[in-house]
């Protein structure tokens, strides 16, 4: 049996990985500022992680969500805290795909409605009711096609407010991302934010923050929209959750009452995912890694803001767009194969920066100085 050939491949065989290093099969170094996608959060083989999902594998690696899991409870405890949201409820699953999917689910239970309010250049994942509210028509088979998603422009207020003037009692839920990864890290405006929780509030919809890239610390705050100065009704969570272990949720405002059946996974929530989880958390809040990351992230920006060739720097935090001319569309691949540096990117042309939490300001500026040198 072959592979199902889908993805475009580098042709790298990573063997071995420690902090923000990884190394090939044929022994060479490579400076990670790519984390597998912004799922590594906490640094690769962390002594911390890997005892705990030692530890955990060596008294019970899985059992269903139909018994007990204290875990699941000293998880969702932990998170509260450290998102500051201990008033939240979690439901736990497996990837960001999947949360959304539930998160919109749950929105059309509460309130019994259809529509949902998604934007340009958003990406929610691959999944049925996910993949309808990605700006994406190439991967939406027509099986996945559906009336009920409105899709406005990006960042703006007057269509939103016009949208829910016109259907905002049929309206069940706004999805938005509070930095847009793959649609090339836009950050949702803080005015933005603060008209979707208005409005949501004015016509009982639900407000979606889709945290799976942008949450969990990766810009100096938990969840990137609090830069906003409102809560939403819904996170959603994946990436940077398990550094690399398969576990996602979403966070549930106190005012969704749950029942027995709504929502439910075979694997959410497992003995291995809950201790993957807790580590994260545990690390990220012991070493201070938000503020490493807000740091490190405005050290990166103002650098960059100094190249002039660079047509633009966005984002927050340690998740970052460099926005390239076309005739520099080169730099992506040279920094992988000439100064073996992992970045990812969005089309066109833009590199994106995605390390763990506790990148190192000297491995920064060893992505810098490689980024000056293909710059001249």
């Amino acid at each position: 049996m072959n592979l199902f050939d889908v993805y475009p491949l580098n042709d790298i065989t990573i063997t071995k990985a420690s902090g923000s290093y990884v190394w090939d099969a044929d022994g060479q170094q490579y400076l990670d500022l790519y984390g597998g996608h912004a799922v590594i959060s906490i640094g690769h083989t962390h002594p911390h992680y890997v005892q705990r999902l030692t530890a955990q594998l060596n008294k019970v690696g899985f059992y269903s969500n139909s018994v007990k899991i204290p875990l699941q409870v000293e998880l969702a405890k932990k998170l509260g805290e450290v998102s500051g949201k201990p008033d939240f409820q979690l439901f736990l699953c497996n990837s960001g795909a999947e949360a959304n999917e539930n998160a919109l689910k749950l929105a059309s239970f509460y309130n019994g409605r259809k529509k949902i309010v998604a934007f340009r250049g958003a990406f929610h994942g691959r999944t049925s009711l996910a993949v309808a509210v990605t700006d994406n028509p190439k991967i939406v088979a027509p099986v996945n096609e559906n009336s009920n998603v409105i899709f406005l422009p990006h960042n703006d207020e007057a269509a939103l407010e016009a949208t829910f003037a016109a259907q905002g009692n049929e309206i069940a839920a706004v999805i938005v991302e509070g930095i847009q990864g793959v649609g090339g890290i836009r950050e949702a405006s803080k005015n933005f934010l603060q008209k979707i929780r208005s409005l949501c509030d004015a016509h009982n919809a639900v407000y979606i923050a889709d945290s799976v890239q942008c949450g969990y610390g990766r810009t100096g705050l938990f969840y990137s929209h609090d830069y906003a100065g409102v809560s939403a009704d819904v996170y959603t969570m994946a990436k940077g959750m398990g550094n690399g272990f398969p576990v996602a949720g979403i966070s549930i405002s106190p005012k969704f009452k749950p029942w027995h059946g709504e929502l439910g996974t075979t694997f959410g929530g497992n003995h291995l995912a809950c201790a993957a989880a807790l580590a994260v958390l545990e690390i990220i809040e012991q070493d201070q890694l938000m503020q490493n990351a807000q740091e490190l992230g405005d050290y990166l920006i103002a650098e960059l803001n100094k190249f002039e060739q660079v047509k633009e720097v966005r984002g927050r935090g340690l998740m970052i767009g460099i926005e390239l001319p076309e005739e520099l569309a080169h730099v992506k691949k040279d920094l992988l194969f000439k100064h073996h540096i992992f970045t990812g990117e969005a089309k066109p042309n833009v590199i994106r920066l995605l390390p763990a939490l506790n990148l190192k300001k000297e491995q920064a500026d060893e992505f810098l100085l490689a980024f000056s040198a293909l710059m001249k």
